[in-house]
């Protein structure tokens, strides 16, 4: 496919997404628990973290920024400003993790490749206003490229993990995991299929892995897929929910996931789900998945802080969805 057709495709439906997104803000998702609408406006939300602080860090890939947001009183603060912004709808700063009491921050779909001038790779903060780029992730992917052909030769970084005093990185569209350390080093740590992996959690020194799956994302293609630190190959744990974004181990063990929601008939790789088809979903014995919460409005970021989930939305929300502890099956380590 012409590169450039690709990503004049992927903008216009993340305009329309966004655009969507907004009339469709007021209206609460459905499902039990309920989820309680925590705090709005934010540039486009992405990837999140819980900080060393207890605090809920989000990042906006619209303004190039990360918001620090009260978890109780959904109060919104400025916690870093300045990294680069998405320019095609869709990349920017696109996920942030914590090591220590230092953050860094994953930016992609910014490079020279897609018009754009900044470094694809890991930035660490080094104040409000100023960072260092550690890892230059797209001259790497550039540099080794993936036994596959790709529309965008720096990838498409999802989200970021800390591991074993680095980070662990998924890229959607190289399919593919990188190995980051802190000096710069990168490796491949491991590659897939056109499988689309994406959120990443760890448990001890085992990877759990969310899968979205190819276009058009079918419910058995969305799936939680699990390697240890020796592992040369990823074992499945549980399928069957629509494009998969992140996954997360939540209260009495539970491995939870967030599924996007419905793909839009026709869509382009890199377009979001349609409005309010997302859910918060659980992993159960079987390796199925029960839905906790439904009616999710395109989320793109889980997290939990105890009994509580919260969920970041693709047009700036975050909802907080109480009491699911004491939920059934816990899926086994």
């Amino acid at each position: 496919m012409n590169r450039k057709r690709l990503l004049i495709g992927i903008t216009l439906c993340i305009m329309i997404a966004l655009i969507s997104s907004a009339a469709f803000a007021a209206s609460p998702p459905s499902g039990e628990p309920s989820p309680i609408l925590l705090a709005s406006g934010l540039a486009g939300g992405a990837g999140s973290t819980i900080g060393p602080d207890g605090a809920l860090y989000v990042t906006e890939t619209a303004a190039g920024r990360v918001a620090r947001l009260d978890p109780h009183s959904g109060e919104i603060t400025v916690f870093a400003s300045g990294l680069p912004a998405s320019i095609i709808g869709l990349g920017g700063a696109m996920d942030v993790a914590f090591i220590g009491d230092t953050a860094y921050v994953l930016v992609t779909l910014v490079g020279p490749d897609i018009g754009g001038s900044d470094v694809v790779g890991v930035y660490r903060v080094d104040g409000p206003d100023s960072f260092t780029v550690i890892a230059d992730i797209g001259e790497f992917s550039i540099q080794n490229p993936p036994d596959m052909p790709v529309d965008v030769p720096s990838g498409v970084q999802y989200a970021l993990e800390p591991y074993q005093g680095g980070f662990l990185v998924t890229d959607g569209h190289h399919n593919r995991v990188l190995r980051v350390a802190l000096d710069g080093a990168i490796s491949e740590r491991m590659a897939f299929g056109n499988t689309v992996p994406t959120g990443l959690a760890l448990w001890g020194n085992k990877v759990f892995m969310a899968e979205a799956g190819p276009v058009p994302h079918l419910p058995e293609d969305g799936k939680i897929m699990m390697f240890g630190p020796y592992s040369s190959s990823a074992k499945e744990i549980a399928s069957g929910a629509r494009l998969l974004v992140d996954v997360e181990f939540g209260p009495g063990r539970a491995l939870y996931a967030l599924s996007q929601g419905d793909f839009p008939p026709d869509g382009p790789p890199g377009a979001p789900a349609l409005p309010n088809t997302g859910a918060l979903v659980m992993v159960n014995k079987s390796k199925t998945f029960s839905v906790i919460a439904g009616g999710l409005n395109q989320p793109t970021s889980l997290e939990f802080i105890r009994n509580s989930a919260y969920v970041v939305t693709l047009n700036g929300e975050v909802w907080k969805i109480d009491n699911v502890w004491g939920l059934p099956h816990s899926v086994s380590h």
